[in-house]
């Protein structure tokens, strides 16, 4: 399991990563908690690293076949973004009923959850990891958004909304759709798992035999499709030995980062390049040499989706590496001052298009795949047009965005 500490904030670390990708390992044991995973989703949400990079750094030591498995778990970030674009703030709400109506599942996350302390194993350890390293490896995700919604019946947006604000890879359309995934709200069916799967791909702290979880597939099937007693979670008792404290959620960056509020007089008459949270990579070549490299943190985004300290950290240290100052405010501040700097640009983004295309020309985010002009509501359906026509992955990075109808 990955610890905080080689979480680097620094290109440097997220090309090392890449370096290190052993394709067929992580095709092989990449549903395992100890398996050969890439550990670079916190680079790529945040821009330090493209999709694009990724797969050129990777292919540059290992040929691909398109199909392959670590090329097509790239593309789940890329579908996620393509729904994110088609249904917009539609991706917060459940794109079809699960299992059971909506009024069937909580509005609050029980306490034992979020202290992670219900007495399961698996949840427990989840919860402890990922408040101490602000990561999780995705099987951990899916036991715990699983148990969160089928068993303790509390509704995925609640829970979608707590797991964000304490990963460092946070990624709106990844995350609220991957719990619509498991809910069965955005997938065919929901998902479940069972205390032997846990015992198959996680390490023996992790196992959990005689709990909830300890049951055959139909019976837990039969557990999500029963509503909450009274329409109610059902709130476990908690062991007060075991119980985690939860990292307080941010909406500014921490202080000694010296984040300021927008000033018209440091952009007046300059080129002005705006690095954002999830442009952390590369400045580009064309930058004329006097051009001010500004970081900027909206209030606006910010207000809505805390933080944690880790992350804020992990965002801000590389701003600060890249910028000669940040500033933290609202748009309306921003766009009044930036409209005293003589042309002002940045790379665009979804988590910033309520704000970012009024404050700056926008050039359009490095993408790996073709872009599907219309809309697809499955993996499947996005993934046969999106890699359509090719066999390799020199092909994919070499097919330039084109069309996939």
């Amino acid at each position: 399991m990955n610890s905080l500490e080689n979480f680097m904030p620094s290109r440097q670390a997220a090309l090392a990563r890449i370096g290190a990708v052993r394709p067929s390992d992580y095709a092989r044991s990449r549903n395992a908690l100890e398996g050969a995973v890439t550990g670079l989703s916190p680079y790529i949400t945040h821009g330090f690293v493209s999709l694009p990079e990724v797969l050129a750094g990777v292919t540059a030591e290992h040929a691909l076949d398109a199909q392959h498995k670590f090329v097509y778990e790239l593309g789940w970030r890329e579908y996620f973004r393509h729904v994110w674009q088609f249904r917009g703030a539609g991706i917060f709400d459940s794109l079809h009923e699960g299992l059971l109506p909506e009024a069937g599942y909580a509005r609050l996350l029980p306490s034992d959850i979020r202290e992670g302390a219900t007495g399961v194993p698996v949840i427990d350890m989840a919860v402890s990891t990922l408040y101490q390293t602000g990561y999780l490896h995705n099987h951990a995700r899916m036991w715990l958004a699983s148990y969160v919604v089928h068993i303790r019946k509390v509704h995925w947006r609640v829970a979608a909304d707590w797991l964000y604000g304490h990963l460092l890879d946070g990624d709106l359309a990844s995350n609220h759709l991957s719990w619509q995934w498991v809910a069965g709200t955005g997938s065919s069916k929901p998902y479940l798992f069972n205390a032997g799967n846990v015992a198959r791909y996680a390490p023996a702290a992790w196992h959990s035999p005689n709990t909830v979880v300890d049951q055959s597939y139909e019976a837990l099937d039969r557990v999500a499709r029963q509503p909450a007693r009274h329409g109610r979670a059902v709130t476990m008792a908690a062991d007060v030995n075991s119980v985690q404290i939860e990292p307080a959620l941010l909406t500014a960056p921490p202080d000694e980062f010296a984040a300021i509020r927008p000033d018209k007089a440091i952009v007046a008459g300059r080129d002005v390049w705006l690095v954002h949270p999830w442009s952390l990579g590369e400045l580009p070549a064309h930058l004329p040499a006097d051009a001010l490299v500004l970081g900027i943190f909206v209030r606006d985004f910010h207000g809505d989706w805390p933080w944690s300290d880790k992350r804020w950290r992990f965002v801000a240290s590389r701003m600060a590496e890249l910028c000669s100052v940040c500033w933290y405010g609202d748009a309306a501040d921003m766009g009044i001052a930036l409209k005293h700097a003589r042309r002002v640009s940045s790379i665009d983004d979804p988590h910033l298009t309520p704000w970012l295309p009024g404050l700056a020309a926008c050039e359009p985010s490095p993408a790996l795949f073709p872009a599907v002009k219309s809309r697809c509501d499955s993996f499947s359906q996005w993934w046969t047009r999106a890699t359509r026509g090719l066999s390799s992955s020199a092909e994919l990075l070499a097919s330039k965005q084109g069309p996939a109808w």
